[in-house]
């Protein structure tokens, strides 16, 4: 099932008719969304290795970010790559089991990928205002107990699509073609649509709205000064971030970047969401077939752009992706060599924090 499926099924129809589509059309869609998802693809595992395989990236913010990866990694995999299929045979190729996987998956990585970010805006929020309580509770054992517990909660909400889809035949000028399509009619899909609208973009963008706002009192209209000892009660949190004031420097860049993966997100999805918002009060929905094509595409780039954020904003990450992607014998580097940019943590980083 493809996402587009989600407006249409608004008018309780089908898109799983391709065969008539220009052939300008399948060139454009078919390269466009090759080029996002294989980029995406590999940015993302490029991340996880990282993070995995590398000892001082293994921090609470990165656990985050390798489970918004996997995430990412899921979306790109299970609603980019059925669409080139589509696109280039007309019809639903992946028979009733692949109807029902793919469906499954697609929606488990689009839910997982917003509670992640949300996951690491509360993490930044605890660091950044209370590093006190971020001693023991942005820690890396609690960072992955959350991440299974958002997969965990995530993967029993998306069962239910595995119960609202279905494989139909369809015929058209005299032709059987298979769809992949939900089995309930508009009345029955709305009220789904938007509790899942709500759980997992509305609600997650008020909370990051408030957090970053939060945050952003604190690092940049009540900064820190240049002799920590110079102030003894500067307002609220700074007697708590005195004892993190070794770290003050890289913060801003931290949640800069951060904020940048949440404000990408809400942009990128939202012609998506503006769409069947819009359709959900038409009497007639409107699917034009570029503009669709537009929606998919952000919803792609959404899921492959993350990395490309790291690598221009994060000199950790930067110079981890090198050595990834370098051949022979690396030279050892000392960990204290990086920007503490992207992955902050009170716990991780108290040691050498001095060595900056």
């Amino acid at each position: 099932m493809t996402l587009e499926n989600n407006t249409s099924m608004l008018d309780n129809q089908t898109l799983g008719v391709w065969h008539d589509y220009s052939i300008e059309y399948k060139v454009i869609s078919v390269l466009l969304v090759s080029l996002i998802c294989g980029v995406g693809i590999v940015g993302n595992m490029m991340v996880i290795l990282v993070v995995l395989t590398t000892k001082h990236m293994r921090t609470p913010t990165n656990c985050y970010l390798v489970s918004l990866a996997a995430a990412d990694l899921m979306v790109l995999t299970a609603a980019g790559l059925p669409n080139i299929t589509d696109a280039l045979r007309g019809q639903w190729v992946y028979g009733y089991a692949g109807c029902l996987g793919i469906t499954y998956f697609q929606y488990l990585g689009i839910n997982a990928s917003s509670c992640s970010i949300t996951a690491f805006t509360v993490e930044r929020y605890i660091a950044i205002c209370h590093p006190i309580k971020a001693q023991f509770l942005c820690t890396l054992s609690r960072a992955k107990k959350i991440i299974m517990l958002v997969w965990a909660l995530t993967s029993v909400y998306c069962v239910m699509w595995l119960f609202l889809s279905d494989t139909k035949k369809l015929v058209y000028d005299n032709v059987v073609l298979l769809t992949c399509a939900y089995k309930v009619s508009r009345s029955h899909y709305l009220p789904i649509y938007f509790t899942d609208f709500t759980v997992f973009y509305v609600l997650p963008l008020l909370l990051a709205t408030v957090l970053y706002g939060l945050i952003a009192r604190i690092l940049f209209l009540n900064p820190l000064p240049a002799d920590p000892k110079a102030s003894s009660s500067r307002g609220c949190g700074d007697s708590q971030r005195r004892e993190s004031s070794r770290r003050q420097e890289p913060q801003p860049g931290v949640t800069k970047m951060l904020a940048v993966v949440v404000v990408l997100f809400a942009v990128l999805w939202m012609p998506y969401r503006t769409l069947v918002v819009v359709n959900s009060f038409l009497e007639k929905a409107y699917l034009d077939t570029w503009f669709l094509l537009f929606c998919r595409l952000c919803i792609y780039l959404n899921s492959a752009i993350n990395p490309v954020i790291y690598n221009a904003m994060s000199q950790k990450f930067r110079t981890a992706f090198k050595k990834l992607c370098q051949c022979g014998p690396q030279r050892m580097e000392k960990p204290v060599t990086y920007s503490v940019a992207l992955t902050y943590s009170v716990i991780k980083d108290t040691s050498n924090g001095e060595k900056k």
